[in-house]
């Protein structure tokens, strides 16, 4: 039997359901007005319940039946019901950190976030920043900036236009792609599993053991050659090879191969493409973007849902994941169907698989809420999503002041009072996150009743409505921030356009029934895309390098625009070996000239 609590807002629900087996038990043919909880009989349920039936009875017992239970699950949904036995089903408001153990951690958290025990000072802060913002933007409306505001307060700058290549970029993107091996993806992963220390050793047991089967590199590589290109086991067995049987590889991709394996092997992988040159030119690792992508699921699943938009008549899934600036892939997480990405957001900036915490996290329009902004904040990172609906947002306020052509545009009102009346459970949500006790998928949920925002709920999105506003504002006049935030979703637009060619089998779909599957198998092109980044991320290294030494001249600024993303010189499709090339004393594949004509390009 499934034991259920309830919150004071539910108790009385819960109470109910659980006299619905007596009311509904056969020998009791009446129900009246005593055998109910007529509080809970509101609107149209009324008159379906309150009606004389048979035997003189004044209450319909089906009807009442169906009143309780879509109110117990709608409080279910909201978790104000809920089950503690229940992974899903429990109540995250117990998960919170509470006692001497939020006590012993949030001396720790408060000092790695900066946040005060009590927030008049910080507030007042935020408050002189928004005020000086709103006044400047106010004074640069109609000039340099582009920005105009209309009769309605509402904010419009101008598209903007693609830069030019210089005939500079465009020759070094040319040289430096006619320089880069061609590569097998088996023999691709295969040397970066040879090369990046520690690599195949994330590759444990479930009980923690490292293999000592021989030749387990190449077990790996396989199992990661199918499942990361979603064509099965048969194009990769080789029979009469101990390390290519079908056994084999069963047997390595059961007990070796998971999301938490692939998780610890990417580790290493990010940090060593960190430590390459050329990734440093593409940024310093501190901005990240997140999104998601789409895949269809024709099985059927109840992990998946329905979205015509993104797999017409057919069910799938969000595959949410971070691309940091400099091309590697942080972490990423499986989510049922389309729901909105900002629930999920956050979880996945804190269960990243390794790399640094990004400081500045960029997302497409869709993806942002006002408590998502303060939730962001609070934890010490800056959000900056695009606005491809700037003129519609709405700008807040705190001061009574007039901010001319922007006084219409600042017509929400920040409530001071209700952060401060709600700091200490502002901390203990903040705390919890930061020290991993909750997810911050159940925060979310947690936050909000019905769609709309709970007491706390609303004292978080305030706060983040004063950095909200803040972005908005610097979003209209600053077009370097545009570009910016443009230029890190691009780059992660150009990975999903690599990970659309290497998960090339079956249409491209996923044919996985159960959660774990899916998230396995997304586990393993995750991981072989940050192995093909990081490939490709040392060989244009190399032929930087050897550009530099020609003395062919390279622009700072042009190597910062060339992609980590080139797929031309990986081939992924075809017959597949699994022989570990030899790359000599150099412990390098020798690179191609730039200038001699090639039949395939």
């Amino acid at each position: 039997m499934i034991e259920f609590g309830a919150t004071a807002e539910a108790a009385r629900v819960l109470t109910a359901t659980k006299a619905l087996p007596r009311l509904l038990d056969g020998r009791k043919k009446k129900a009246t007005e005593a055998d109910i909880d007529a509080g809970l009989v509101t609107g149209s349920w009324k008159r379906l319940v309150h009606r004389p039936g048979a035997h003189g009875s004044t209450v319909d017992k089906n009807a009442y039946t169906m009143c309780v239970l879509t109110q117990f699950h709608r409080h279910l949904k909201r978790r104000d019901i809920y089950s503690q036995a229940s992974a899903r089903w429990r109540d995250p408001r117990a998960e919170l950190l509470a006692g001497d153990a939020y006590a012993a951690a949030k001396g720790r958290v408060l000092t790695d976030l900066r946040l005060p025990a009590d927030p008049a000072t910080l507030l007042a802060e935020n408050a002189m920043v928004l005020h000086m913002a709103l006044g400047d933007v106010a004074r640069r409306v109609g000039g340099e900036s582009g920005l105009s505001v209309d009769d309605q307060g509402r904010l419009h700058v101008a598209k903007l236009v693609a830069l030019p290549d210089p005939a500079s970029l465009t020759d070094l993107r040319k040289r430096v792609a006619g320089m880069l091996p061609r590569v097998d993806l088996p023999e691709l992963l295969l040397e970066t599993i040879g090369r990046v220390k520690g690599f195949q050793a994330a590759f444990t047991s479930v009980a923690g053991g490292v293999s000592k089967l021989a030749d387990f590199d190449v077990s790996v590589a396989a199992c990661l050659t199918s499942q990361a290109l979603n064509i099965g086991y048969a194009p990769v067995i080789k029979p009469g090879t101990a390390a290519l049987e079908r056994a084999r590889l069963s047997h390595v991709a059961q007990n070796y191969l998971s999301a938490e394996t692939f998780s610890a092997a990417n580790a290493p992988l990010i940090d060593a493409q960190a430590g390459i040159g050329f990734a440093r030119h593409l940024g310093g690792g501190l901005a990240a973007a997140i999104d998601g992508m789409r895949f269809v699921v024709p099985v059927p699943s109840i992990y998946t849902r329905p979205n015509r938009k993104y797999f017409g008549n057919r069910r799938g899934l969000t595959w949410l994941n971070m691309t940091n600036d400099q091309g590697v892939g942080l972490g990423a997480k499986v989510v049922t169907g389309t729901v909105r990405d900002s629930l999920h957001m956050i979880d996945v900036l804190f269960r990243r698989d390794g790399g640094r915490r990004p400081e500045v996290i960029v997302t497409d329009t869709g993806s942002y809420s006002d408590v998502v902004f303060g939730l962001v904040h609070l934890l010490g990172m800056q959000y900056r999503p695009a606005l491809a609906d700037l003129p519609d947002q709405k700008g807040w306020r705190i001061q009574d002041a007039d901010y001319g052509p922007l006084s219409r545009f600042a017509r929400g009102k920040i409530d001071l009072n209700k952060i401060k009346r709600h700091w200490d459970d502002i901390l203990r949500v903040v705390v919890s996150i930061y020290t991993g006790k909750v997810r911050a998928h159940d925060v979310m949920k947690m936050l909000q009743r019905d769609g709309n925002p709970t007491q706390l709920g609303e004292a978080i999105a305030h706060y983040g409505r004063i950095f909200k506003t803040l972005h908005i504002l610097t979003y209209a006049v600053e077009e370097p921030c545009r570009r910016d935030i443009k230029g890190v979703r691009n780059l992660q637009e150009s990975r999903h356009a690599l990970a659309g060619k290497v998960f090339h089998g079956r249409k491209g779909e996923i044919y996985q029934r159960y959660y774990k599957g899916m998230e396995d198998q997304l586990g393993a092109l995750g991981l072989v895309l940050n192995c093909i980044t990081l490939w490709n991320t040392f060989y244009m290294d190399k032929a930087l390098e050897q550009l530099r030494a020609d003395g062919y001249p390279l622009l700072d600024e042009d190597v910062a625009r060339l992609s980590p993303f080139g797929r031309k010189h990986t081939n992924v499709i075809g017959t597949y070996s699994f022989t570990a090339p030899d790359l000599g004393p150099s412990g390098a594949r020798e690179l191609r000239d730039p200038d001699t004509d090639d039949e395939d390009d």
